[in-house]
């Protein structure tokens, strides 16, 4: 569905819908989101003639940090509201309550911009990639900028390599339920198949020595930047602090994952705005 409105991004914070509650960290997150965006957007704007913004879990499109004391909007519409050169935006949402709310939202935000909404399950999204996106060709080079941030492991590493032979490149935050009830030995032994779909791997042998979440957790974030590396992706990890009741690790790592630019040179514009850490939680 193509969305577009004259309405103001205004019309969306105070339309007085359901919003996610969520804690204070989740917000900069966003805003470390958004840096990444406008440092590929500025990087692939010098060889692209098309930039495209795809959000595979864009939720109901906002955020409260409370009761709504403070509501403000997710990366979706955090990038339709702002001014980068980008061409057309993909929202996915597979929730049939968020979804509704993401229609209403976005046609009250958009000014005159390419927007389709997509509600479709994840293992058909790469074929209406495949059908929606001209590929890239003489004359006419496209660059995609994917956000991947589903809050857990559900996404199946094989969609990730489907959508990377597309020349889609990835902002993921390694942000997962991670905490006393739902830790690594739930993950390793109650649930092994969520990880073998996320990692790509049918076996855990570098996981299998790990004593707590922390360690747990960055293994995880190595493997899967192995993986990337193994498919012909360059890689770059950030850290970020965060205090969480979700997530009861120090800090988390957001992973950019890139085939037609340099991963570390994009991060490197970012760190230019003071928010990454690179050494932290190694």
């Amino acid at each position: 569905m193509n969305l577009k409105s004259p309405n103001d991004r205004s019309n969306f914070l105070a339309d007085g819908l359901g919003v996610t509650a969520t804690e204070p960290w989740f917000k900069v997150k966003v805003e470390v989101i958004q840096s990444y965006l406008r440092a590929f957007v500025m990087n692939a704007s010098v060889s692209a003639d098309e930039i495209i913004f795809v959000d595979l879990f864009s939720g109901n499109g906002l955020y409260s940090i409370g009761y709504q004391k403070e509501v403000f909007p997710g990366p979706a519409l955090a990038a339709l509201s702002s001014d980068l050169p980008i061409t057309h935006w993909i929202l996915c949402e597979r929730d049939p309550e968020s979804l509704k709310l993401l229609y209403r939202r976005v046609d009250q935000s958009v000014h005159r911009k390419n927007v389709v909404i997509f509600d479709l399950q994840l293992s058909q999204l790469t074929d209406k990639f495949r059908r929606t996106i001209t590929p890239s060709k003489r004359g006419n080079k496209i660059a995609v900028f994917c956000l991947v941030d589903p809050f857990n492991f559900d996404i199946p590493l094989t969609t990730i390599d489907s959508l990377a032979s597309l020349g889609f490149s990835f902002l993921m935050p390694f942000t997962f339920m991670l905490n006393n009830r739902l830790n690594y030995s739930y993950y390793l032994r109650d649930h092994p198949e969520r990880l073998q779909r996320y990692l790509g791997i049918n076996n855990f042998e570098r996981l299998s020595g790990v004593q707590s979440n922390i360690q747990f957790y960055k293994r995880v974030v190595r493997m899967y930047q192995n993986r990337m590396l193994v498919m012909g992706l360059s890689t770059a990890l950030s850290v970020h602090k965060v205090e969480s009741r979700l997530m009861e690790i120090p800090a988390y790592y957001i992973g950019l994952f890139a085939r037609q630019f340099s991963a570390k040179a994009i991060q490197e514009d970012v760190n230019l705005n003071g928010q990454l850490q690179i050494e932290l939680f190694e």
